[in-house]
């Protein structure tokens, strides 16, 4: 029977590009329909697509695959945004207020405006956290309703690559796949592994990858700072294939002899791993490739943690992502970090539902694509869909708001961690002229009006209407006399 009412999410990883379709339920539970996989290292590197002819051959893929499980057509997806090129930057905005001015909404959304006007070179801001405004001397989260004299506003500014970004967007273009929603996966991700008291607390969220490692920071529940390191779990099977071996059985030691960290006492010199039947590695060398790669990759996670959060971390630090799944890889956090506090985050927090092995498994691999799908909050579902019919059915236009539908946003009416597409960027940039030219309009408009009523009184107040005026009065005068 088909599928009337579900949502569906695309996340594009590094070694795979992830399709998921879920039903969500009164109770915050979401019940999972269906869910395909494909392979995509060969047209995405570090989490940022390369060819785009063949992404979007893979999303049409992808989507044909969920829409013959869920047996209806599929009008638009929520998609996360994720790779090497994001970073994030501080930036502040400063206004200076005339004597004791009580600060409104209106002052507060200029500031965030004004950020959001910032640009940098080659890069695109897809998101602005709201880190504090300070007022006067002091920091406050709400500044609304109090007096000053200068206003601050600090903010955390998220930027990709403009060229990634452009890519992105044309990927969904030529597969002629409608997006509902772009959001910034780090975000998804933080908001379904980890807790209130976490992120209020302070708490770093280190998701390793296939080959990126994303720090997210957190600290009285603001993000603080996000950076995407270049290395993942696929650096570590690259090294061990270095040992004169395919990557395919670098990958499978990995999995089976891998630890990320062995006491010194416990390392047998003698002991060999076996690579096949006719080849083998000592084990030390062995340990020492993963260990050092693994070392890299957690000084390069501490290097991204800003220094006023070393000692704030209260939250610990939380480890997700197919590389977190490594033997030991906690005590090699502890003893590179000195943090003592980590934890897995091996599912999300909502309840999911599902038959699904993988899902089933809770093996932190699903929780980017899995946190994407919980944002979504718009019908992805469409028609019913006939796989013996048409194999190449064109997409219908959603039956729901899509950005193409839905009413342009400005950059304050978005909510955190949403990005505008290209689309939705272009309908609110013709809307900032639409309005700029009615305001040119109308203030053309007041200045004809100011000209002639300027004109009307000096017409009134010139030489010969005052003569004339004279004139008639003292005829005026002598009518008067002579009755």
């Amino acid at each position: 029977m088909a599928a009337k009412d579900f949502i569906v999410a695309i996340e594009l990883g590094s070694s795979k590009v992830t399709g998921i379709a879920g039903q969500k339920n009164l109770d915050g539970s979401i019940n999972v329909l269906a869910m395909v996989k494909e392979e995509s290292s060969s047209f995405i590197r570090k989490g940022v697509v390369y060819n785009i002819d063949k992404t979007a051959q893979c999303l049409t893929s992808i989507i044909k695959k969920l829409e013959n499980q869920l047996k209806t057509q599929i009008t638009q997806v929520y998609v996360g945004v994720g790779g090497q090129s994001i970073r994030s930057v501080k930036n502040v905005v400063t206004k200076d207020l005339p004597g004791e001015t009580i600060i409104t909404q209106e002052m507060v959304i200029e500031l965030m405006d004004a950020n959001r006007n910032m640009t940098y070179p080659d890069q695109e801001i897809l998101d602005a956290a709201v880190q504090e405004y300070k007022v006067g001397t002091q920091f406050q989260l709400d500044p609304v309703g109090i007096q000053a004299t200068h206003l601050e506003g600090h903010f955390l500014n998220i930027l990709e690559r403009k060229a990634f970004y452009r890519n992105l967007n044309k990927c969904f273009e030529t597969a002629g796949i409608s997006v509902a929603e772009m959001y910034l996966a780090p975000l998804a991700l933080a908001d379904s592994v980890l807790t209130e008291v976490e992120k209020r607390s302070g708490c770093a969220l280190v998701d390793i990858g296939y080959d990126t490692t994303t720090v997210s920071v957190y600290s009285k529940n603001i993000l603080r700072h996000l950076a995407v390191i270049p290395l993942g779990s696929n650096n570590i099977t690259k090294d061990i294939a270095s040992l004169q071996m395919e990557e395919s059985d670098a990958e499978r030691m990995k999995l089976k002899y891998g630890s990320a960290y062995t006491e010194n006492n416990e390392i047998d010199n003698e002991l060999k791993y076996s690579i096949d039947p006719e080849r083998q590695v000592e084990s030390r060398k062995f340990i020492e490739i993963v260990e050092g790669r693994l070392e890299e990759i957690i000084e390069n996670v501490w290097y991204q943690i800003p220094s006023e959060y070393y000692d704030k971390l209260l939250g610990g630090i939380i480890l997700t992502g197919g590389g977190s799944n490594m033997k030991n890889i906690e005590k090699a956090f502890i003893n590179h970090t000195h943090v003592d506090k980590i934890r897995i985050a091996k599912f999300v927090t909502q309840t999911i539902n599902t038959s699904n092995e993988e899902i089933k498994s809770r093996n932190s691999m699903m929780n980017t694509v899995l946190g994407l799908l919980a944002k979504g909050d718009i019908n992805c579902a469409g028609d019913a869909y006939d796989p013996n019919g048409n194999l190449f059915p064109e997409f219908k236009p959603a039956s729901h708001p899509t950005n193409d539908q839905r009413p342009a946003r400005q950059a304050t009416d978005i909510p955190a961690g949403v990005i505008r597409t290209e689309a939705e960027k272009q309908k609110a940039e013709e809307e900032r002229r639409r309005l700029q030219e009615e305001e040119e309009r109308a203030r053309q408009e007041e200045e004809r009006l100011k000209k002639e009523e300027e004109a009307r009184i000096r017409k009134e107040n010139s030489i010969w209407n005052k003569a004339i005026r004279g004139i008639k009065k003292f005829g005026k005068t002598i009518v008067e006399e002579e009755d």
